[in-house]
């Protein structure tokens, strides 16, 4: 059985239990791997990288995700 909270995260919506979590900017993703902010939003739209959308549409991602992304690089 899936919660509506479910369903929001795989929509990419942040929910209340997205937004407790650390999420990151595409400028901050993008200074972590030393690389332009539009390199981030290519990743994200080829799927290297989930993100998620704010209500105003901009994109941020979990740190988490980051992360096991670095650790891969």
């Amino acid at each position: 059985m899936t919660t509506v909270a479910d369903n929001s995260a795989e929509s990419g919506l942040i929910t209340p239990a997205l937004a407790t979590q650390h999420n990151l900017t595409p400028g901050q993703v993008a200074a972590m791997f030393n690389v332009n902010p539009k390199t981030v939003a290519r990743w994200a739209s080829s799927g290297v990288l989930k993100s998620i959308r704010t209500p105003g549409g901009h994109r941020r991602f979990r740190e988490a995700d980051v992360v096991e992304l670095l650790n891969r690089s």
